[in-house]
């Protein structure tokens, strides 16, 4: 498993998926739990689809 995803991109994934967690728990729409996969793969610096389109941005080589 290759990390592909940058600093900047990870700020941004925990930061807008712990906002859709905390929306769907003051009474927000169900699917605003997909910001847990947000939230996830910001953590792990990976993210499936970004591979699946040869995404990268990560400036680490490998």
């Amino acid at each position: 498993m290759t990390l592909n995803i940058g600093t900047i991109d990870r700020i941004l994934r925990v930061l807008l998926g712990s906002l859709l967690i905390i929306w769907v728990i003051i009474g927000g729409p169900l699917w605003a739990w997909l910001g847990a996969v947000l939230v996830a793969t910001g953590l792990v610096k990976f993210c499936p689809a970004y591979a699946i389109f040869g995404i990268k941005t990560s400036k680490t080589k490998g």
